[in-house]
């Protein structure tokens, strides 16, 4: 059976799972085109509030590509097209407007670890590996990835990961930044789901206002799209949740945020 991404939301709670267990979750080409679509529709829901990703079963987040299909479809001509399929998928994590959390158990290797960068946080079990092993398979590897996690960790430590290949565990990956916590294995669903839970009673216009400021943070000088983070303060101040924020305050209550 071939994998699949699923996307299910319980409550305001949105889930990505990259499910094909029996191969540690490694993501086929079917997998990489449809992660855009379901990453966009639980974006695109207003009852959604935080997106989740997480791999099926104990073994792992995702161990990377499916390696069993490189022959026929990433060598040659056909190599630029995977590494297109790839890029779509990266872009539409990337894209999306909402707390997006990454929940890593297991293997997060190469592709796992590129899907991950693109989560705003990153929890990890205390089982989880690290790797980006592209110099142990010959392939290149896109100057966007690279710029990925130069963001995240830094160039020291992005030249330690690529350069080695090298397996790193949980507690290693928090040092370097590029996961924010680490939690036993038997807690993390628990944990993750909890601060989903918290930030879903955040206000929705304000935090994807935040995500997109920080995005553009990330470019350099004209590539900056300062009008569209201008605006989205502007709608925060113009917003129903905005006066609810204040009232609720005044008032001493939590406040109840609508996204309006």
């Amino acid at each position: 059976m071939t994998g699949q991404v699923v996307g299910k939301k319980a409550g305001p709670i949105g889930w990505i799972i990259f499910d094909q267990p029996a191969r540690r979750n490694a993501i086929t080409a079917a997998m990489w085109d449809a992660i855009p679509q379901v990453a966009h529709d639980l974006d695109a829901d207003p009852e959604v509030r935080v997106l989740v990703m997480r791999g099926e079963g104990e073994a792992a987040f995702v161990s990377g590509a499916d390696i069993s299909e490189f022959e026929g479809n990433r060598i040659g001509r056909e190599a630029q097209a995977y590494d297109e399929r790839n890029a779509r998928a990266f872009d539409a994590l990337a894209a999306v407007s909402k707390p997006l959390i990454a929940a890593i158990h297991g293997f997060c290797v190469g592709g796992g670890c590129a899907i991950a960068l693109q989560a705003d946080l990153r929890m990890a079990a205390d089982d989880a590996v690290f790797a980006i092993p592209a110099a142990r398979l010959g392939l290149g590897y896109g100057a966007a990835g690279l710029e990925t996690l130069v963001g995240v960790v830094g160039l020291p430590a992005a030249k330690e990961i690529f350069l080695t290949a090298r397996r790193f565990d949980a507690e290693e990956a928090r040092a370097m930044g590029l996961v924010n916590r680490v939690h036993p294995k038997s807690e993390l669903d628990a944990e993750v789901e909890a601060l989903a839970r918290q930030m879903a009673t955040h206000a929705p216009l304000t935090l994807a206002s935040a995500k997109l400021a920080l995005r553009q943070l990330g470019r350099v000088g004209a590539d900056r799209d300062s009008e569209a983070v201008e605006k989205s303060i502007a709608r925060c101040y113009e917003s129903e949740d905005y006066a609810e924020g204040v009232r609720a305050f005044l008032e001493k209550r939590k406040p109840v945020f609508k996204g309006r």
